[in-house]
């Protein structure tokens, strides 16, 4: 006899009714809603070292771009059936429609997998009426939303009834297939009658090995369509000739984020930390249970340094109990409990409730699988070093600040920066040294996701090893690469991944493509990213002179054709070269060779002379020669005079002045003919002129910090007046005699007498 057993994924009520369920019926067979290919690995489910929550991966070996992932909680009906049926040694049986033909079906109808994710039916009314069948059961029982009504019938109850649960939910759901109008798109509606199909298949494959008592776990909606069984054949014919690809299945880490309904997942649920607090507080009154969650949340505030009390507890519960019989329910649920903490904890401020909800009612957890479970031979060596370098993958995102000058931090970044390579971005670098500060720091922020698992089994195509599939990637990017910035950045990327068999063949491409390149702006733009080579070089043991003759051929062409590629600009391609010409005006200065400033300076010289050259970027070559002394304040001023002349249009004008002043004003500051020039040429301007540069001007000065728009403005204030003169100091009577008086005690204290 067949037993339908219909749950809400990752329900902690159901969870708990279908065990006792199970218990009463002891049945010889179980058959769950799942992939069949991962029955292979379904063992792993009651290994000692597993820790949920985790998920079954699917995916094509042949393309690893088809992947599908089952996740399971602990509080997840299904997975504490896999458990019982493998704890008693019950045959457990997935019964869900094969992999092999839905990620085949892909390629097919371009539709998204159809797993447990795509559990909801879309419906498309005209009324508000979401696509959950949960909100249709919920608004109709008088509630605004079927989550709030399910945690109170179901999640949050606690007697935990079995079989009249059950028959309940099946009743329910019979009625709202038989009224509700199934407007589903075509393609949907055929995958699911596709699904239904091979699960009922399943069921009477179970019944003809000889099963007498069979447990049926799915989703709540597909019980009335196994229920009542239509003929084989019309199930057979349904999945006839379907197409087919081969499958691999493994266990996979996975988060309380992702589990969340908020991530995208179509099965999710929108609290599964207070899901898996009700799962280990399934014995406890409910007065109790309201008291523990709301003491976790006064645990967490006291950690982020938020006032909350012992008297804030009580009268937090209390107030959750009182709004519960106001409403006639049972016991405090979730919504009850949060509208007390906002209002007694929080003080009507919402910004706490946030953290509450990301720290504990979603919750931060990452799984762990079994090191037996079959993975690539990437993902083997990936796990050797995690464990060697003591970099444990962590749902929580943490800053990890590496010295470089330490063997084991050095090591780290080499890893980060090879899986970065690789597009697995466990690590972002925020900056260098501590406060983003030094060469001898790297900044990461590092999050490990679920779903590189799947980028894992994607790379492993380059290689069995991290170091050979980042070399193998990189050669392969080299070779595709059309653009000389990416390719000099592909350069430093090598470097700082350490991978020695990737630098020939790549810098090789990179000298073969800056021979070829005349386009001025990627000259410029691959500059500066191998600056990095030798900024870190001696930190990172990489050996600088391997891009030093590409680096010399770069400057002196990007200095030639400067010119060039600055004549006739527009407003926006003047701003894109300017930050060109100073991001490559940095990473020349901090390589510091001299025959590379003696090959740009010159370059500089010649884009500062106007005429020809928009405003904006020639005001900006006369501040770095004039900054680096290049040209000494004499010759800048001439320059500044002649740009702000009376007789130049106003706007050129004000661009050459925004370009000069490069987001800073000191130089105005401590240069009084400077600031004079300046002054004279604002007065001369005439309203309409005056109205038509001030939006240029006011942008240009907002980009100062606000000390110096302070001393700016306390200057003009006083009509820029020249800043009084320093008087020069009063001579000081020198006294041979008391200077000797405390040289004895100094060289005493300093040991020199010795």
């Amino acid at each position: 006899m067949t037993h339908l057993f219909g749950i809400r994924h990752h329900g902690p009520g159901c969870a708990r009714s279908l065990v006792r369920a199970l218990e009463e019926l002891s049945p010889d067979c179980i058959l769950i809603e799942g992939p069949p290919e991962a029955e292979a690995v379904l063992t792993s489910a009651i290994h000692a070292e597993i820790e949920p929550p985790v998920a079954l991966l699917l995916y094509c070996p042949d393309d690893t771009k088809k992947a599908s992932f089952y996740p399971f909680a602990e509080f997840s009906p299904e997975w504490q059936a896999i458990r019982f049926g493998l704890s008693r040694s019950v045959p457990v049986r997935f019964m869900d429609l094969p992999q092999a033909h839905d990620l085949a079906l892909r390629d097919v109808e371009k539709t998204a997998p159809l797993t447990e994710e795509t559990e909801h039916i879309e419906v498309a009314e005209a009324e508000d009426i979401s696509g959950d069948p949960l909100d249709w059961l919920g608004r109709a029982a008088g509630y605004g939303d079927g989550e709030t009504w399910w945690n109170q019938m179901v999640e949050e109850r606690r007697d935990g009834d079995g079989t009249g649960l059950f028959a309940a939910i099946q009743e329910a759901m019979t009625s709202v297939r038989a009224e509700i109008p199934r407007k589903l798109p075509p393609q949907s509606h055929q995958r699911e009658a596709l699904r239904e199909a091979h699960m009922r298949k399943t069921i009477r494959q179970a019944e003809k090995d000889g099963f007498q008592k069979i447990a049926v776990v799915c989703g709540a909606w597909h019980v009335p369509a196994l229920a009542v069984m239509p003929s084989a054949k019309a199930d057979n014919d349904l999945l006839k000739g379907l197409p087919k690809v081969k499958v691999a299945a493994t266990w996979a880490p996975w988060t309380y984020g992702r589990l969340a309904a908020a991530s995208g997942y179509g099965a999710g649920v929108l609290s599964p930390g207070w899901y898996e607090f009700l799962w280990k507080n399934q014995a406890a009154e409910a007065s109790q249970r309201s008291i523990a969650w709301i003491s976790k949340v006064a645990r967490l505030m006291r950690e982020e340094d938020i006032d909350c009390s012992s008297a804030h507890v009580i009268e937090a519960a209390r107030l959750s109990d009182a709004l519960a019989a106001m409403r006639e329910r049972p016991a405090a649920g979730l919504e009850e409990i949060n509208e007390s903490i906002r209002t007694v904890i929080c003080m009507g401020d919402d910004g706490p409730l946030k953290l509450i909800r990301s720290k504990l009612i979603v919750g931060e957890k990452l799984g762990r699988v079994p090191p037996d479970v079959p993975t690539v031979p990437l993902q083997q060596d990936l796990e050797k070093q995690q464990r060697s370098l003591r970099l444990k993958p962590e749902a929580l995102a943490k800053e990890l600040d590496l010295d470089l000058r330490g063997e084991n931090d050095l090591s780290r970044s080499h890893l980060l920066h090879r899986l970065g390579l690789l597009g697995i971005k466990w690590g972002e670098v925020r900056g260098t040294g501590r406060s983003a500060k030094g060469t001898f720091h790297e900044v990461w922020q590092v999050q490990w996701q679920p779903e590189f698992a799947v980028a894992i089994i994607e790379a492993s195509r380059w290689g069995h090893t991290l170091s050979d599939a980042a070399t193998a990637l990189a050669i392969d990017k080299a070779q595709q690469a059309e653009s000389l910035p990416a390719l000099s950045a592909l350069v430093d990327r090598v470097l700082l991944a350490n991978l020695p068999q990737a630098v020939e063949p790549v810098t090789h491409a990179l000298e073969n493509l800056a021979a070829v390149a005349g386009d001025a702006s990627q000259l410029l733009e691959a500059i500066p990213p191998l600056a990095n080579i030798f900024r870190y070089g001696n930190v990172r043991q990489t050996d600088a002179s391997l891009v030093g003759h590409v680096m010399d051929g770069l400057v002196t062409r990007a200095s030639i054709s400067l010119g060039g590629a600055c004549a006739s600009l527009d407003d926006d391609a003047a701003a894109a070269m300017r930050k060109r010409i100073v991001a490559t005006h940095q990473a020349i200065k901090l390589i510091g060779k001299e025959e590379h400033l003696a090959e740009w300076m010159p370059a500089l010289s010649r884009l500062a002379i106007l005429g020809g050259t928009h405003g904006l970027v020639c005001g900006l070559a006369a501040r770095l020669l004039f900054d680096e002394n290049n040209e000494d304040a004499d010759a800048t001023a001439t320059r500044m005079s002649q740009a702000l002349s009376v007789g130049n249009d106003p706007a050129p004008a004000a661009a050459w002045l925004s370009g000069f002043l490069h987001q800073s004003g000191m130089v105005l500051l401590h240069d009084d003919r400077l600031w004079q020039i300046l002054d004279a040429w604002l007065a001369s301007l005439s309203d309409d002129g005056f109205i038509r540069i001030l939006p240029l001007i006011r942008r240009t000065f907002s980009l100062f910090p606000g000390t110096e728009r302070t001393q700016l403005g306390a200057r003009a204030k006083h009509s820029g007046a020249a800043a009084p003169a320093a008087q020069p100091a009063a001579a000081v009577e020198w006294n041979e005699a008391r200077a000797q008086k405390p040289l004895a005690v100094l060289e005493q204290i300093l040991g020199l007498n010795s």
